[in-house]
């Protein structure tokens, strides 16, 4: 008996499985299989610098993994999740996201870990492209999906991500002179050795990478010292005109909240003080990118910088969390000029579409972005690809779960042909 077309489009099952992403923590991993015999597959990354304000992570507790084990999120999704999505059109993504938000029913998918649901959300979008026989980036994003991001590249991680001295979490460069994707891979890479060149010959020690394959030298503490150091690695390759700085604050780990200072550099700074340190950089270096310069919650500081610096991306990551009703309060307030896009932070693939199509309507600058514990799935460079967003943070351009993004979106290039344009000097505003 001929299967209709809407029943070859049916789920038929969801399985979830426990794997490693690239810290050798746990995460969960997704399959969905179709009665016509698609299927998709979807990997969770984790991010270590969370804000509390993106949808909750489920972990396990206990010893097992010193605690990062996600059995109970992989029970949820086989014993919960599957079973509720049974029979329904995969290619009915709003439906199906909605059904697992209604079966949660937290605010922030607490009770059965927005990694589950965000895994299951996006195993579904996969699942239904290769039944309809496209590519993820043309499936979400439609033959309208053409810009390919300027790599938001990091070079020095400190924070959470680096065993430095260095509050600010990363130190990077984007190579908007390029003039396409793939050139700009290998001027990124070129001058991430030249770096690398350049910090061993203080000390071997220089060498050792952060969480994000970024370059992460002990003794260094000073933000100035970090940019000196990216800027003389472009000077010396003479890529001055091929690059700008960027930078993620992560003022959110280093805010003392019953103080209401920031400290850094072994003293305490005051709103004020942090953003004279903001001010000078700018003034210093070619830095047009500053991700999280305050806590997430202050949004007087937000407000003040994104008047103060108005040529400067401003960018939001803990401070709105790819959530929808906090970039309404930001953009109302005028704070910040641009989003830092983490599908899981908002727990499902609509909600995260839903805050790319508003910010990018509303005039903010979308940066995709990857976490700090990812893994070799590359649904990430697609989903850039399909929102337009002329920017990706994607970590250095070394490791496989990095550059497993790069590789994906340099055969998106090479798929695209005469079709693709690069963001470069667009990056803000990509046509």
């Amino acid at each position: 008996m001929i299967k209709m077309r809407s029943e070859l489009f049916r789920i038929k099952t969801v399985r979830a499985r426990e794997i490693l992403d690239s810290r050798g923590d746990p995460t969960i991993e997704v399959d969905v299989l179709c009665e016509g015999g698609s299927t998709g597959r979807a990997d969770v990354p984790s991010g270590r610098s969370r804000g509390s304000h993106e949808a909750y992570e489920l972990r396990d507790g206990g010893p097992r993994y010193a605690g990062r084990g996600v059995l109970r999120a992989v029970k949820n999704v086989n014993d919960i999740i599957g079973p509720k999505l049974r029979g329904m059109d995969v290619t009915k993504q709003r439906e199906i996201d909605q059904a697992m938000i209604e079966l949660d029913g937290t605010a922030d998918k607490r009770k059965l870990g927005g990694n589950s649901i965000v895994g299951v959300s996006l195993a579904v979008a996969k699942a239904a492209s290769s039944a309809q026989g496209l590519p993820l980036y043309k499936y979400v994003g439609s033959s309208q999906a053409h810009t390919l991001p300027v790599p938001m590249i990091i070079m020095i991680n400190g924070g959470k991500l680096g065993a430095t001295d260095l509050e600010f979490q990363e130190f990077n460069a984007m190579p908007v002179g390029a003039k396409n994707f793939s050139e700009a891979i290998r001027l990124s890479k070129e001058v991430y050795l030249q770096l690398g060149t350049q910090l061993s010959r203080k000390s071997k020690y220089a060498l050792n990478v952060g969480d994000e394959g970024a370059y992460s030298p002990p003794g260094m503490r000073d933000p100035h010292d970090a940019f000196e150091a990216v800027v003389k690695a472009i000077e010396e390759l003479a890529y001055q005109d091929k690059f700008i700085l960027a930078m993620d604050a992560a003022a959110t780990h280093f805010y003392k909240k019953k103080a209401g200072t920031y400290h850094l550099m072994g003293a305490e700074f005051s709103r004020e003080k942090l953003m004279d340190l903001y001010d000078d950089l700018v003034e210093v270096f070619p830095l047009r990118s500053i991700e999280d310069p305050f806590d997430e919650d202050d949004i007087e500081g937000f407000i003040g910088i994104t008047k103060a610096l108005g040529n400067v991306q401003i960018v939001g990551d803990d401070f709105f969390a790819t959530n929808l009703h906090r970039i309404k309060k930001g953009l109302e307030a005028g704070a910040a000029n641009a989003v830092l896009w983490k599908v899981n932070q908002a727990g499902t693939l609509t909600e995260a579409l839903d805050v790319a199509q508003y910010s990018i309507g509303h005039g903010y600058s979308v940066v995709a972005s990857e976490r700090s514990g990812q893994t070799e799935d590359s649904w990430l460079a697609d989903l850039t690809v399909a929102i337009g967003a002329g920017q990706l943070k994607n970590g250095a351009p070394c490791r496989s779960e990095r550059t497993a993004q790069f590789n994906q979106l340099l055969r998106i290039e090479e798929e695209l042909g005469k079709a693709a344009r690069y963001a470069g000097l667009n990056y803000r505003r990509p046509v």
